[in-house]
């Protein structure tokens, strides 16, 4: 059949696709509509897979909670330039997804990406934005965390976004201790809560670490092993949460901050996910 200017152009309206790519979904689909958004979905989907290989460190960082601020979630919409993160559509498109994500609390990315925005899924519609911008769109390094409360924290520009779960349940002085609590784990990313929960991967690599240090500043054989246990327990108190000095007030760590709130509030677990990483 005859594909008409007109058509093209009613395609264009419907999906943002480039002209020459209606047409060409037009005269594949014998010019059904519905048939023809399809097809560039699908054209969406094989951009994606060809780009997959490229670097997709731009974007913006969503962390929500809910109003009862028992749940909350983080994840990342990437793309591959600035150019694109800043507009406002990009920006848009990324807290819409934020709205229906905090709203159903899925438990994957699969799951995130069957919800629906405006009757369309996720998935399609960043297949759709592939295909109408050109660059690798994709919702990464998604999280949900439940406690007693939960706090979450956006910095430098939705760059970073943090989640941090509480033990006590949310007050004023709770809510204000966590938002400090989320913006040291911003600042200084700490390996872990404390350190009994640091993985044994990375002590084994930190004391390795310290041992070829102090052999080659020439420490006898017998004092090696003391040495790399006093600075583990340095590692320990510069990269686990609790044991940090807290950035606004140095003289305390983030342990003792909290416990001026409430002799037992504590830190339960924190995510923390920033572009580049």
């Amino acid at each position: 059949m005859s594909i008409t200017a007109a058509d093209v152009k009613k395609l264009r309206d419907l999906t943002n696709a480039g002209m020459s790519d209606c047409k060409t979904a037009l005269t594949e689909t014998n010019g059904d509509f519905e048939a023809a958004i399809d097809y560039l979905r699908k054209k969406g989907q094989k951009i994606a897979a060809k780009r997959a290989d490229r670097d997709a460190n731009e974007g913006v960082v969503i962390a929500r909670v809910t109003a009862d601020n028992t749940s909350g979630i983080v994840f990342k919409l990437t793309s591959e330039t600035d150019f694109v993160s800043k507009n406002e559509d990009f920006q848009k498109f990324a807290q819409s997804i934020g709205d229906a994500v905090i709203a159903a609390l899925p438990e994957s990315i699969d799951d995130l990406k069957a919800l629906h925005v405006d009757g369309v899924s996720v998935g399609s519609l960043i297949d759709d934005n592939v295909a109408k911008i050109g660059e690798k769109i994709d919702v990464v390094g998604y999280s949900k965390v439940s406690a007693d409360s939960v706090v979450a924290y956006n910095h430098a520009g939705n760059r970073i976004g943090v989640l941090v779960a509480l033990n006590q349940k949310a007050n004023d002085a709770i809510i204000n201790a966590g938002k400090d609590v989320a913006m040291q784990i911003a600042a200084m990313n700490p390996v872990a809560v404390d350190q009994e929960d640091v993985d044994t991967t990375i002590i084994e690599r930190e004391l390795e670490i310290a041992k070829e240090q102090i052999r080659l500043e020439g420490k006898p054989e017998n004092m090696v092993e003391k040495i790399a246990q006093g600075k583990l327990t340095k590692f320990f108190k510069e990269n686990t949460l609790l044991n940090q000095d807290f950035v606004k007030d140095p003289s305390k760590t983030i342990k003792s901050m909290l416990k001026e709130i409430n002799p037992e509030l504590s830190v339960k677990t924190f995510k923390r996910v920033a572009l580049g990483e």
